[in-house]
């Protein structure tokens, strides 16, 4: 079984790399740092040599990196069960800031054309077998006014509902998965206690609960929110 993970080293792309490579998976998968992709990739090694380990630099603001990253991925397989677009960045911005433009981009590229463009490389290894799960990192921003940002969430989410009605008679089911504050390396000294926060792990188990289903069924969105509501 293979699965491809964006955004990887830190946050829910890692604990979603450890849950699948626990699980017995070939991981491929991508980050900006190539120190922490090579770290990463040393680590998964060691702890699992029966793995096949496809490990890459990329921005996913890039769509030559995107495109690169695909084609290595192609090299060793012919088949991906899953994908999980997770690449994503927060900068605070305003709409009505004149200043906005290159932070809305960069969120934009980021957070949504990355996705578009690695799903469409992607799915020539899932439609042969009718068989895969694309998984796509949105968030409460895909519904909720959180400036800026949302706007390329709301973007996501729309792209995921969009490919799930071109998908669903294709055996292919897509899944929008939108959660709240997690405790990630984006949220590190926050005045918040840690346990204010979801778990990374936690929102890997919900991906993994909705891999585990039988085909005959699809989670199309899953909202996750610490218990306390939102922060």
């Amino acid at each position: 079984m293979n699965v491809i993970i964006s955004g990887a080293t830190k946050g829910l792309g890692l604990a979603s790399v450890e849950l699948f490579a626990a699980k017995g998976f070939n991981i491929a998968f991508c980050a900006r740092s190539s120190d922490d992709v090579q770290a990463l990739q040393e680590s998964l090694k060691l702890r699992y040599p029966e793995l096949d380990i496809i490990a890459q630099t990329a921005d996913m603001s890039l769509k030559n990196d995107i495109i690169d990253f695909a084609s290595t991925i192609k090299k060793h397989w012919d088949k991906v069960d899953v994908l999980i677009n997770n690449a994503g960045v927060f900068i605070p911005c305003l709409l009505s800031d004149p200043n906005t433009g290159d932070a809305f981009e960069k969120m934009m590229d980021t957070n949504l054309y990355s996705a578009y463009y690695l799903t469409q490389e992607i799915l020539p290894l899932m439609l042969p077998h009718k068989s895969g799960n694309v998984f796509n990192m949105c968030s409460i921003a895909s519904f909720m006014p959180y400036g800026a940002y949302a706007v390329s969430k709301h973007a996501m989410l729309g792209f995921s509902k969009v490919l799930r009605e071109e998908m669903k008679d294709k055996g292919i089911r897509v899944t929008a998965i939108m959660p709240g504050a997690t405790y990630t390396p984006s949220w590190e000294g926050s005045p918040l206690p840690e346990e204010r926060f979801m778990k990374a792990e936690d929102v890997a188990e919900a991906i993994w609960g909705c891999y585990n289903l039988s085909p005959r069924t699809v989670v199309e969105e899953i909202i996750l929110r610490p218990q306390l509501g939102d922060i």
